[in-house]
């Protein structure tokens, strides 16, 4: 998850219906195959969590990854893909491809400043290597199969919305793909159904005039007046604000250090959340009407500009069922995924964003998460702790575990006929009017 953003609204489910249990479902033969490239895929792992890089310069993390794939036999691999840099595409089609679904999977490679991989992207971008290596090995040892394998690396997770750089360039389109598939670790419990916070991300700029502020403080215009005014407007603001709503902010630029000087600039970021994108519009309105009272007050000139901005993940049951199945199938009972609660019953809401979100408005998609080990002090993503816990061996085995499901059920979407369009109806009835 990107830097502002991490946390989940996380709720678990019971579908109408699961798939018919005498449906062959090759989970034994993924589990297999996974098991035995695991040893290859540690050292891609660890390398990648030890040689943390930011968003866009996910140098190392590229060459690893797309070198291990040209490795493999039946994978056609495009380095630097779309124009950008760490981007990069891995394609496995089956003989029969044509008339088949296509299934994508996205990985992750980005780290946080300072903490390194603290979001554990070293185990999303294993959790969808080791998926996709186990769907294509199911295209190969079932030449009937028709479809199509489509692995993503998708650069700057944290902020920088390397999937909407790719969603704009047409790299999905490009591919046709049908569905998405991903994954994210945090210290909550395992959940197949993840939805997270629609986002926006805007930088406040205010312009005074400076003045010695003993001397002649009626020449000056306080900038950083403003931008108080802004900022205590904002804190009243939240009073009136829903349960899901967040507001974030802080003083990137106060006006220098001597203050015998009325400070000329200020600036802030600030940091919008809410449930859905339509809230999201209504709260980023008034947030900007607080930025507005700062410059009625004081005079200063506003300028806003809007940085980023992520839709919320919309999860697709029909998916979530295939993928709790072989989770439960595959771990202790005490770490299944509940299939009996509502899916309107949230586990738990923290309000993360992410640019999956995106991706879950343009094609079918689904992010479980999944728990590793918290470290020494309990603590969750985007902490040192967590980045330590990411690297581990612990984290990687149940990482195995993830992809397998995820396998699975991207090779039920290749299989099971009538899946695909259960998944597009009920992605269609729960995006509808959204965005």
């Amino acid at each position: 998850m990107d830097t502002e953003e991490d946390g989940f609204v996380i709720i678990n489910h019971h579908g109408p219906s699961s798939p018919d249990p005498d449906t062959p479902t090759h989970l034994r033969s993924i589990s297999q195959f996974i098991d035995a490239i695991a040893d290859e895929l540690w050292p891609v792992n660890k390398t990648i969590h030890d040689n943390p890089e930011l968003g866009y310069e996910e140098h190392h993390a590229h060459d690893v990854l797309t070198a291990f794939l040209e490795s493999r036999p039946g994978w056609t691999v495009t380095r630097s893909a779309y124009g950008l840099q760490t981007a990069w595409i891995a394609v496995f089609a089956s003989p029969c491809h044509t008339s088949g679904p296509v299934v994508s999977f996205n990985v992750e490679m980005d780290a946080l400043p300072d903490i390194g991989h603290a979001c554990g992207h070293n185990l999303i971008a294993t959790a969808s290597l080791a998926a996709a290596l186990a769907a294509a090995h199911t295209l190969q040892t079932h030449p009937a199969i028709p479809g199509k394998i489509v692995l993503l690396g998708t650069p700057a997770e944290e902020g920088g919305g390397g999937k909407k750089a790719l969603l704009r360039a047409g790299a999905y389109a490009a591919y046709k793909t049908d569905i998405s598939l991903i994954s994210h670790p945090g210290i909550v419990p395992n959940a197949a159904l993840v939805r997270t916070s629609a986002y926006a991300r805007l930088r406040v700029r205010y312009t005074g005039r400076a003045s010695h502020a003993a001397a002649s403080p009626w020449l000056g215009i306080n900038a950083l007046d403003a931008l108080v005014v802004a900022y205590t407007a904002i804190s009243a603001l939240r009073q009136q604000t829903m349960s899901s709503d967040i507001i974030q902010g802080t003083i990137a630029h106060g006006g220098g250090d001597t203050p015998n000087i009325i400070p000329a600039r200020a600036e802030g970021v600030f940091i919008v959340r809410a449930g859905t994108q339509a809230r999201l519009r209504e709260l980023e309105d008034k947030v900007r009407a607080c930025f507005e009272a700062g410059a009625t007050a004081t005079g200063a000139r506003l300028d806003v500009t809007s940085e980023q901005a992520y839709a919320d993940h919309v999860p697709n049951r029909a998916l979530a069922r295939s993928y709790t199945r072989y989770f439960n199938r595959l771990g202790p009972s005490n770490e299944k995924i509940p299939a009996d609660q509502d899916v309107d019953e949230m586990r738990g809401r923290t309000g993360a964003s992410t640019d999956q979100g995106d991706v879950s408005y343009a094609m079918p998609s689904l992010s479980p998460g999944f728990a590793i080990l918290p470290g020494p002090l309990g603590t969750g993503p985007h902490s040192p702790e967590f980045a330590e816990s990411a690297g581990t061996r612990d984290a990687f085995d149940r990482t195995l575990r993830v992809g397998k499901a995820l396998a699975g059920t991207a090779v039920d979407v290749l299989t099971q006929k009538g899946l695909l369009d259960e998944v597009k109806r009920e992605w269609r009835e729960a995006t509808a009017g959204q965005a």
